[in-house]
């Protein structure tokens, strides 16, 4: 059980000698750096203007850093381990000073941006965003830099069902599909036996029945055993301990909905209206993660995921108020990673190879030697 719990947040392999093995050893990009370039934004124009048609969506600004007294920063999980750059501003020779964070994820900015922007039922935002998050251990698809499009949309009552949430992900993952068909087309070499193309269908299994296909493996094996299965799913319920005690992974108590009871046809209950999408990937043949969204809390949600992680004391904050008083409005959101679905769709073994961060000594040799070149 021990492996179940260190297993449930701090993504990344965990340490070098594991992730030399990992890289693949036969690696040669499909494309050259230049070519690289040119396909990644036209990947990135051709997701940004789908996804917006798709979910009815308009592109917004987006914060790089924020005032901590807003409470509107991810803290990504609810054990404390990923904790975002916080500074002081001496604004006004520090007579108005701001204390301020560098963003981890827009997720809650968004809900607040949806009543800034005055959104209605059924449109939303959609924002090309950057954070860092400085705890992440550096492997092949691991940032300290992470780019996202972080999107935000808003509901009715009666739209917070499983029904629903299923719906928007079948939309998201035609998006996906119809991007890597037409960057094949723009660019034939990407198109090759040797890594196949994505299925046309997702498989949607809730968190509780992979935990009883797989009752003594921890998440990160259990998602790697299930996907040489089926090779796209989307894993709902994430966040609600399950029969073993844990949660499938941790989340945030105070954006996505993991605590809402749901009954399946055969009357069994499970709980949570978000998930994630994962594929198998070709290249590095490991578990890929694409997108995490969900249906996010109301007032009552709000209270009891707070109270089962242990942060009533998050309830006095701008944002959590807002919820808690029906101001901001019902909505649905997520965050799809873009170099995560670069190197996916170009069929790349790193990360570095699309994106341009920070990345330790040791990686690069080890990268380098391997014929796989970051930038």
């Amino acid at each position: 059980m021990a492996d179940k719990k260190a297993d449930l947040a701090g993504p990344g392999i965990g340490n070098y000698e594991e992730l030399d093995t990992i890289l693949p050893r036969d690696y040669r990009s499909l494309l050259d750096p230049k070519q690289t370039q040119r396909a990644l934004f036209d990947l990135k124009d051709y997701i940004e203007d789908n996804l917006c048609k798709e979910l009815n969506l308009m592109m917004v600004q987006v914060p790089l850093i924020v005032d901590v007294e807003s409470g509107v920063n991810d803290l990504l999980d609810r054990d404390g381990s990923r904790t975002p750059i916080q500074f002081h501003i001496s604004n006004d020779y520090n007579k108005n000073p701001v204390d301020a964070q560098v963003v981890q994820a827009a997720t809650k900015w968004k809900r607040v941006a949806l009543k800034q922007f005055g959104m209605k039922v059924g449109e939303g935002i959609c924002t090309d965003m950057r954070a860092v998050r400085k705890d992440y251990f550096l492997d092949h698809d691991h940032s300290v830099y992470v780019d996202q499009w972080d999107w935000e949309k808003v509901i009715t009552a009666r739209q917070r069902n499983l029904k629903f949430l299923e719906g928007v992900v079948k939309k998201i993952w035609k998006v996906l599909t119809g991007a890597e068909r037409y960057i094949q087309r723009r660019y034939p070499k990407l198109h090759t036996k040797k890594y196949p193309n994505l299925p046309g269908e997702l498989t949607f299994f809730h968190a509780e029945d992979i935990l009883e296909m797989y009752p003594d493996l921890p998440r990160k094996a259990r998602e790697t055993a299930i996907l040489q299965k089926h090779p796209a799913i989307f894993i709902v319920g994430i966040g609600w301990p399950l029969k073993d005690g844990f949660p499938h992974e941790n989340r945030a108590a105070d954006y996505d909905d993991w605590v809402t009871e749901n009954h399946s046809d055969h009357g069994k209950i499970t709980h949570g209206l978000n998930g994630d999408i994962l594929v198998w990937n070709p290249v590095t043949k490991r578990r890929h993660e694409l997108t995490s969204m969900g249906i996010r809390v109301n007032a009552d949600t709000l209270k009891t995921q707070l109270e089962m992680s242990g942060q009533l004391a998050f309830l006095k904050q701008p944002y959590h108020q807002g919820i808690i008083n029906n101001e901001l409005p019902l909505s649905i959101g997520g965050g799809i990673g873009q170099s995560r679905t670069y190197m996916l769709l170009m069929k790349k073994a790193h990360l570095g190879e699309v994106s341009v961060t920070v990345w330790p000594k040791i990686l690069k040799e080890m990268c380098a030697k391997k014929n796989i070149h970051v930038l």
